[in-house]
């Protein structure tokens, strides 16, 4: 998410408007564009992006990199940017003979993936070994605006009952080197093997949470503060809560259901805060259970409510979510875009029900990773060098269908 154009909107001046802004970081895959394991030409793609005016980030793997949109104001506004940016990184991707592939774990791959040149990354390889090596997972950041960094503590703390919620209707990784894992989310099994990963503990303060990362950072477990993988955490470098717990969507309006579901989500907890309301004191092992069984079961099994215990159904867990932020949709006027938005999903499935889908039908790696291709640019329009669209009227009118 781009610092400066979020920045004039920090502070007190967010208390004074209905919404805050939203931003999303998707990490993607380079597979080549004939066998489907994975490329290992993340620069090569980056330094072709930027002749379309898209700056991409390098990921740990060099088969990887990272999208970040500007801050925005509503769902609309995201939307154009995702696609946007999903055409143009498509479109460099194939100049250097691969696809850009938005699953959370690869398809196919070797065992080790080389890592991206940069200074970090080699320190992270000597401190984490294999750990480092294997790691080529792909996952879908939220960034909402909140108004100082305590705030984002507390948010923090009030949002992570909804952490498996949100995971269970992301999960877009059921496929792994060619077999079914066993699990809709396998990209945040693996995940969960770093440190200071998965659902956060509860915070009393923004000191205490800090505390907390100091010890992690001086006892060498992490690196730095960058090096905090949980779930939900306070942006080191923006005036955002960090909601980190999705895979990355198979296609764009699966990515603004998430991140339309999470900025609502983010309001009503930061009007919890200002009201002094506590925190639900949800057990840190009950709601790592939670999450295990959201990464297993997806939004079409069992799930537990952190809040409560008790098992329930991921779908109930999903419209107990919707009625909780209820209130904040109707005001950013997202109620109906998130309805429709989930019933789709619903109908069709999410990013790992696709993926079983797809491996059943085909029987063979190679054509799902194709078809997953496709799906990551379905509803993009083609981009000229410079970053033009030459098809915004149509792209305009397919986000009104669900927008109004």
């Amino acid at each position: 998410m781009n610092a400066e154009s979020i920045a004039e909107h920090n502070g007190s001046e967010w208390r004074g408007r209905s919404a805050p802004t939203v931003g999303v970081e998707e990490e993607f895959l380079l597979v080549d564009a004939e066998t489907g394991q994975p490329r290992l030409c993340n620069a090569e793609v980056a330094a072709a992006a930027g002749e379309f005016g898209v700056e991409l980030q390098l990921e740990l793997s060099r088969c990887q990199v990272e999208t970040n949109t500007p801050a925005c104001h509503d769902s609309r506004e995201l939307r154009a940017s995702l696609l946007g940016m999903r055409s143009a990184v498509g479109a460099a991707a194939i100049q250097d003979g691969c696809h850009l592939v938005a699953v959370g774990t690869p398809i196919l791959a070797p065992w080790r993936l080389p890592i991206s040149a940069s200074d970090r990354y080699r320190r992270m390889e000597r401190q984490f070994g294999v750990l480092a090596i294997e790691q080529a997972v792909c996952g879908c950041h939220v960034h909402v605006e909140v108004p100082d960094r305590e705030t984002a503590v507390q948010v923090s703390n009030h949002i992570r009952p909804w952490l498996p919620t949100l995971l269970s209707l992301s999960a877009n990784s059921a496929l792994h080197r060619g077999l079914d894992s066993g699990y809709a989310s396998w990209r945040s099994i693996l995940w969960s093997r770093w440190p200071a990963s998965g659902p956060p503990p509860l915070f009393r303060s923004a000191d205490h949470y800090d505390s907390v990362v100091d010890t992690l950072v001086d006892s060498g477990l992490l690196m730095d503060e960058r090096m905090v993988y949980w779930d939900v955490r306070p942006s080191c470098h923006l005036p955002t809560v960090e909601i980190r717990v999705a895979d990355v969507q198979p296609t764009v309006d699966e990515t603004v259901l998430v991140a339309a579901l999470t900025r609502a989500l983010v309001m009503t907890a930061t009007r919890g805060v200002e009201r002094g309301d506590a925190p639900p004191d949800v057990d840190l092992e009950i709601l790592r259970a939670a999450a295990w069984i959201a990464a297993r079961e997806g939004i079409a099994g069992r799930a537990i409510d952190p809040r409560t215990g008790r098992p329930v159904g991921a779908r109930g867990m999903l419209d107990a979510l919707v009625e909780h932020v209820h209130e904040s949709l109707d005001e950013l006027r997202e109620f109906r875009l998130v309805r429709n938005l989930l019933r789709r999903e619903f109908e069709t499935g999410n990013g790992s029900q696709w993926q079983r889908r797809a491996l059943r039908e085909y029987r063979d790696p190679v054509t799902v990773i194709g078809l997953a291709a496709r799906r990551t640019l379905q509803d993009s329009v083609p981009i000229a060098p410079g970053g033009e669209s030459s098809a915004p009227d149509d792209d305009a009118a397919s986000a009104d269908a669900l927008l109004e």
